[in-house]
């Protein structure tokens, strides 16, 4: 079995590395404390490619694998989060389905400007009343002539603030359940598109989200995505790979709470001694590693797994990229804990890091399909094996 990464992937991984400590992590503490969006670090992310890794050199993109894009993930996240998902849904989630399922002249309009982050994206599924039961959405779009018009609300939606386009899902014909279900492409500007202020949250506090109001948002149906009732395929479709980016998130952020932890517990004494010679810490810090290589290897699997579906058009990744991104999450959240824990009082402490990390690794068990609907998804696959 080949572990090895390719020179291309190696090539990605120490770009991002390069850039994440040198530019991002100074700014890491300041995004946080000020809520700043990162609008320097997202134009060089665009620079230096990371905004369309996946996607084809033809429309604008790096021409990478999805390999490459989670190993760039990990390394952006570990220095800020925040940064690391914005990068995270413009590819996944507004790059990818308009890639997958968009005609030639979306990609051509849409995607190609997001791809080399001269523009940016964001996607609209949840709603106020429908998060995880996502077939339930209210917002409708009603068929005018050789238009649509849309109604309703879209909530937490990352980047919703900043963004040039939403791929929003409108209900379109209520009856068919989760089958009359319909994507669209919406710009800015549009009339009727209204975003809000940004949330106030817990963590990745830079990283904006914001509710969006559609109120008779007039739209053609050339910016239709997919065929109508299509829409909850494609939400779904986008979901798997998207997963992918948030469990890379979460080992980044458990990547860089391990290592403050592992230092601190040389530097720290206590009885005398550095606290890193007691048995205790020493089994924290056992655990932490052992951990963050078994997400490591869930989150490459289903990155691998992606591309072979790029490829033969038949491979799925539904059931790893769910497990990759349950246990990435939730180990982020034991992780960052016990390093929280090592660092005792320090570590609730805004003069370090590890309280950050603790608040930002803990969105990651929720969006993008929360730790209990990734174990329905598994589940379900599990006993359709039997």
């Amino acid at each position: 079995m080949e572990l090895r990464l390719t020179e291309e992937q190696q090539l990605i991984q120490k770009s991002a590395r390069d850039f994440a400590q040198k530019e991002v992590a100074p700014k890491a503490r300041e995004l946080d404390e000020q809520g700043r969006w990162p609008t320097e670090l997202v134009q060089q992310m665009a620079e230096l490619g990371f905004l369309g890794i996946a996607v084809p050199e033809e429309y604008g993109g790096a021409g990478c694998d999805n390999v490459a894009y989670a190993l760039a993930m990990i390394e952006i996240s570990k220095a800020c989060a925040s940064t690391g998902v914005i990068m995270s849904v413009n590819n996944s989630l507004a790059c990818d389905p308009i890639l997958k399922f968009g005609t030639e002249a979306q990609k051509k309009e849409f995607l190609a400007p997001m791809a080399a982050g001269r523009t940016l994206g964001c996607f609209g599924l949840t709603e106020p009343s429908s998060g995880s039961d996502a077939s339930a959405m209210q917002t409708v779009a009603v068929k005018d002539g050789d238009h649509w018009v849309i109604d309703g609300s879209k909530n937490w939606i990352t980047c919703g603030p900043h963004a040039d386009l939403i791929v929003v899902f409108c209900n379109t014909n209520p009856e068919l359940g989760s089958r009359g279900t319909t994507a669209f492409i919406v710009p800015k500007g549009t009339e009727g598109f209204k975003p809000q202020k940004a949330d106030e949250k817990l963590g990745i506090h830079a990283a904006h989200s914001c509710t969006i109001f559609f109120e008779g948002c007039r739209v053609p149906d050339a910016w239709r995505l997919g065929e109508e009732g299509m829409g909850f395929k494609i939400a779904m479709s986008t979901l798997d790979g998207g997963r992918i980016g948030i469990a890379a998130q979460a080992l980044g952020i458990a990547e860089a709470a391990h290592e403050k932890a592992v230092a601190y517990a040389h530097e720290r004494k206590a009885f005398g001694k550095p606290i890193a010679a007691k048995q205790a810490i020493q089994f924290k810090i056992a655990d932490m590693a052992m951990q963050l290589d078994a997400a490591r290897m869930l989150i490459l699997r289903a990155a691998w797994l992606k591309d072979q579906a790029v490829k033969d058009g038949t491979t799925r990744h539904t059931q790893e990229s769910a497990m990759a991104k349950l246990y990435a999450s939730e180990m982020a959240t034991r992780v960052t804990h016990q390093a929280l824990q090592i660092f005792g009082g320090y570590g609730y402490s805004k003069e370090y890091d590890l309280e950050r990390h603790y608040r930002d690794a803990r969105i990651t068990e929720i969006y993008e399909g929360t730790s209990e609907i990734m174990r329905v998804v598994i589940g379900g696959m599990e006993l359709k094996k039997a």
